[in-house]
């Protein structure tokens, strides 16, 4: 099968487009026929060599994809083939077959696209765990969401306006996403390069108060003003650390006012936990989509064979939302 390889790790001269050998699923796994995946950011961190696929899991790039079910495992009875769906893999989605688990799996909704349900599974997950799941944003509670227009802050911006439609929600963006930012239904939006130490701004907008959850990829370098912007019982929930992983932590002030501090991931999670949350997810969130209150947002789509230019975009940070890649022709 056609699928894009890795020559050793480093910059986006390293992938190619060849040929691997197709998958097998297991008793209680799928093979989907991959018709469009997307690129995620931990796929330029694994491409770098820095971060391994779980034990087990596929070597080819790619945590997502949309699709149509090819072959099922003896012990799966809920999918056929033939049917629409979308799914969380541990890798393998830059490929014209991936094996997915079956409890992973998602319907795509017949209002939705190949290239839409592709956008779903890695950044809408992520963002609806750890908002939600987490975070335990309630409606009518305040939310800073750090990351401008990338695809786990959109997905958290549209995710937070559907579920929680009178929650109150900060974006910290750079000043070229602000507007598109301001478009998505943020309250406020911070221009992070000019006000690193978003503090003050918070503490004015809310009253004093300061916020519920903090949705956070940066790390070190956020961790005192996000912790400064944490109100009573607020809640912390770090998916990054691209700023790096060693800071100094007030504890007084996290004892007094009850705060806490949540590290998260998705892709290490064990099996059975990752169908847990998909399955809230369905329930909770994927009628949204169904009815188009939640649109994916696509910057761009590229064919697999211009994988190195979809890798280059995101590298270089020029999208809003999510950049995807059309396997096959629908």
């Amino acid at each position: 099968m056609k699928a894009v390889q890795l020559d050793g790790f480093g910059g986006v001269e390293v992938l190619r487009v060849g040929e691997a050998e197709r998958p097998v699923p297991g008793e209680n796994q799928v093979l989907i026929k991959v018709m469009a995946t997307s690129i995620n950011r931990p796929d330029l961190v694994q491409r770098e060599g820095k971060y391994p696929p779980p034990p087990g899991d596929s070597e080819i790039l790619g945590l997502e994809v949309a699709g149509v079910v090819a072959e099922v495992g003896p012990k799966v009875s809920q999918w056929k083939a033939g049917d629409r769906v979308m799914s969380l893999v541990g890798g393998g989605g830059y490929a014209e077959y991936a094996v997915a688990y079956a409890d992973h799996l998602m319907p795509i909704p017949e209002s939705m696209s190949f290239a839409e349900a592709a956008c779903v599974c890695e950044s809408y997950i992520t963002a609806f765990l750890n908002v939600f799941m987490i975070g335990d944003l309630q409606d009518g509670q305040t939310a800073i969401l750090h990351g401008g227009g990338g695809g786990v802050n959109t997905a958290a911006l549209q995710l937070a306006k559907a579920l929680t439609p009178n929650a109150k929600l900060i974006v910290t963006a750079h000043p070229s996403k602000m507007e598109r930012v301001k478009d998505l239904g943020a309250d406020l939006v911070i221009d992070y390069t000019q006000t690193p130490d978003f503090t003050e701004v918070v503490k004015e907008f809310t009253n004093k108060k300061g916020v519920d959850v903090i949705l956070d990829h940066v790390g070190a370098k956020y961790l005192a003003p996000n912790m400064n912007s944490l109100g009573y019982k607020g809640r912390l929930v770090i998916i990054g650390v691209i700023s790096g992983i060693k800071a100094e932590l007030n504890l007084a002030l996290m004892m007094v006012k009850r705060q806490q501090i949540i590290g998260s991931v998705l892709r290490s999670r064990p099996v059975s936990e990752k169908g847990e949350i998909v399955a809230e997810f369905t329930r909770r969130a994927l009628p949204k989509f169904a009815d188009r209150s939640i649109v994916p947002i696509i910057e761009k789509t590229f064919s697999i064979d211009d994988v190195v230019e979809a890798h280059r975009m995101m590298d270089e940070d020029r999208h809003f939302g999510k950049i995807v890649l059309q396997i096959a022709a629908d």
